[in-house]
């Protein structure tokens, strides 16, 4: 096929998925499984039209994912409408560090016993399949700032956290593997002090400090000028500097994009403390939620909330419609390049995985808190994989994991992301149906 008949193929695509969405909706299949099925009719096992590697080419497979994933956290972040405080994030905190850890030391040991692999990598595969996708997690992540949900709120807020915990694991398995040997007592320190404590506490910093910073000087600066011109721009400059900036201090990137967005939340937060909407409206509305952005001119620019509402206005339109491009494309990918990497044993573990580690897992680390048994085995079933891990795949082939093991490694997490993309897209509404029946 010539570059004309690829354009229009994707043209096609795109057409027909945006037509019959809301059909596809209502059936079980999920609509990234749908995407899914387009990669694998164009790959060896279909027509045989494309055929891609995410090992050959993994500078681009990680490029791609690094910007798909801190785009959508950074949405996720800009979603959840909460005060620091609130005990959303203790949840979240909760699944995405003492479950992750738990979820990763299970699937370590399993992939070892069960597998042989060397337990280098068999901790880089339980580091790679066990956070939840901050992506394909949009399936059963907050609708919008006004969604209050319990369970959408802290499977958000854990999409949003869980790379602090996964990328540092992922690196002690890369510094275990390329030691051949005992790791010394200067690298474990290395690793926990910057790997670690470092990468999560300035990644935090960084990024809630320029969303806030910058939410409040834009919604200033509009105020005063009377601008309503789109702000798009100012989405994506916050997460590419909050991305960039972390990383070039050796910082967590993904955690930074994540903490831009609750930033520029926080700023929103404050704009409308110091402005409370009148009495007879809604109690503090979202501020997003009281503009029109397609009557630009007609709104009153004199209203800091207006100003403000219409910058988060324009960054989750952006956002969203980027994630979802992104989104597609890399699933498509990942349909594409598992004829080359698919492996029966991968299923025996995404079934160990998803029906005992993980909801396990969950389980353990939320005892004693606030949410019911029903909630919390909720938690442990809802933690879809899929674009986060094919960058961590890329990640650890660029960073030296390579050989025979390794590459069974990959086939077994690329079967598992499939199995994922699958049974998880396929069980969510409805038990999110359920969930909201109860």
């Amino acid at each position: 096929m010539n570059y004309l008949a690829w354009t229009a193929a994707t043209g096609g695509l795109l057409l027909l998925m945006s037509l019959s969405y809301g059909w596809i909706n209502r059936t079980p299949v999920p609509i990234f499984g749908v995407y899914l099925l387009v990669g694998v009719l164009c790959g060896p096992w279909g027509f045989d039209v494309l055929r891609l590697d995410v090992l050959q080419h993994s500078t681009l497979v990680s490029r791609i994912t690094e910007i798909a994933i801190a785009t959508s956290l950074f949405i996720t972040g800009l979603k959840i409408r909460l005060p620091l405080r609130a005990n959303i994030w203790k949840i979240g905190f909760r699944l995405a560090m003492p479950g992750m850890i738990l979820t990763v030391l299970g699937v370590m040991a399993i992939a070892h016993y069960l597998t042989g692999l060397p337990w280098p990598i068999s901790l880089a595969l339980a580091a790679i399949i066990a956070p939840t996708d901050p992506v394909l997690a949009s399936l059963i992540a907050i609708n919008d700032a006004r969604d209050d949900d319990s369970l959408r709120l802290s499977l958000s807020s854990e999409a949003g956290l869980n790379d602090g915990t996964a990328l540092p694991l992922l690196m002690l398995a890369l510094l275990w593997h390329n030691a051949d040997g005992a790791l010394s007592t200067e690298k474990w320190l290395h690793w926990l002090a910057v790997d670690v404590v470092w990468a999560l506490v300035v990644g935090l910093a960084i990024g809630y400090g320029l969303g806030r910073l910058i939410g409040l000087i834009a919604t200033r600066f509009r105020h005063s000028q009377g601008d309503v011109a789109p702000s798009d721009f100012i989405a994506l400059a916050l997460i590419c500097l909050s991305f960039s900036l972390a990383m070039a201090v050796d910082a967590s990137g993904f955690l930074a994009a994540f903490a831009a967005g609750v930033g520029l939340r926080s700023a929103e937060l404050r704009v409308q403390q110091k402005n409370p909407v009148a009495e007879e409206q809604e109690e503090n509305p979202p501020a997003e939620m009281m503009v029109n952005p397609h009557l630009r001119h007609a709104i009153e620019t004199r209203s800091p909330l207006k100003s403000v509402g219409l910058v988060i206005g324009d960054a989750l339109s952006f956002g969203d419609t980027i994630e979802r491009l992104l989104a597609a494309a890399i699933v498509i990918v990942l349909g594409i390049t598992l004829a080359q990497h698919w492996d029966s044993m991968g299923l025996i573990l995404a079934f160990i995985l998803f029906f005992i580690i993980r909801p396990l897992a969950v389980y353990i680390s939320t005892w004693k808190s606030s949410y019911s048994r029903q909630q919390r085995l909720l938690f442990g079933w809802l933690g879809i994989r899929g674009i986060g891990s094919l960058n961590y795949i890329a990640y650890a082939y660029m960073h030296g994991m390579q050989g025979a093991d390794a590459e069974l490694m990959t086939n077994f997490a690329l079967t598992i992301i499939t199995a994922s993309v699958l049974i998880h897209g396929i069980t969510v509404t409805p038990l999110l149906n359920f969930w909201s029946r109860k």
